[in-house]
């Protein structure tokens, strides 16, 4: 079972600065509970990479515009009533149904 957010981290990423995409995206996980260990993956970096931008590190272009697109994905799914999710199976299904729908380039 993957691991949640700590009670610190939660405090301090809301100290953040939310106008920053990885800081944006944190948010976003925490609130749709979407744990970084299977986020990571859909956006092809590591779990150390995901937890600096969710502190506010800086990103790379294409990056950042795939983070801004998954974010307005959590946030209507989260008004649609599809996320937060329930566990964490809910949460990987959520993530793979994202990556398939995903245009392929």
């Amino acid at each position: 079972m993957s691991r949640s957010y700590s009670q610190e981290f939660r405090i301090e990423l809301y100290k953040l600065d939310r106008t920053l995409p990885g800081v944006s995206l944190g948010i976003a996980c925490l609130e749709a509970n979407l744990p970084a260990k299977y986020v990571a993956p859909v956006l092809k970096v590591s779990r150390m990479t995901l937890y600096s931008w969710f502190r506010g590190a800086p990103m790379r272009k294409k990056k950042e515009e795939l983070v801004r697109a998954l974010i307005r994905i959590i946030q209507q799914d989260r008004a649609n009533g599809r996320l937060p999710a329930k566990s964490v199976l809910d949460a990987k299904q959520w993530l793979k149904s994202v990556v398939e729908d995903e245009p392929q380039s």
